[in-house]
């Protein structure tokens, strides 16, 4: 005896409204995909030219130190610190990428227009915080007279 094909069964009006159903929420999960895309590219548009200052400040910090501590720093100078600052570096730019996180998640409120207007103020207070951080670092591998 050949296999028989599975039996289905049919109800017309049922079918019909989960099919509607299915048809919606994939319709809803389009247009929220779409918005969450223009959210995250608004976040990258905004934060990523300022990771140049960001960069460039707590680079600004350490040049400091180490001009001020300069000849005596320039004697500590080695391949393992380089290495240990460069890890650092990439740490306070996976710290800012942080910033994201809030971003994102105030965009996605209905506070997003007035999120927008001040958002400097979460650059800001990172860059403080992470230049602080930095200072004390610089103090540590160059400046040996503010131990």
């Amino acid at each position: 005896m050949p296999p028989q094909p599975p039996r289905t069964f049919r109800v017309p009006y049922a079918d019909e409204q989960i099919e509607a159903a299915c048809t919606e929420k994939l319709e809803f999960v389009i247009m929220d995909g779409q918005s969450l895309r223009e959210w995250v590219t608004d976040a990258i548009r905004y934060w990523e030219p300022r990771r140049l200052i960001y960069n460039a400040v707590l680079a600004g910090v350490v040049l400091f130190y180490f001009a001020r501590g300069y000849p005596a720093s320039k004697a500590t100078l080695t391949v393992n610190l380089a290495l240990f600052v460069f890890l650092l570096a990439v740490l306070a730019n996976v710290a800012y990428c942080a910033a994201y996180v809030p971003d994102v998640f105030a965009q996605l409120s209905g506070f997003r227009d007035l999120w927008r207007k001040f958002r400097w103020a979460i650059f800001a207070i990172g860059l403080l915080f992470a230049s602080v951080i930095t200072r004390f670092w610089a103090i540590g591998f160059f400046d040996q007279n503010l131990h």
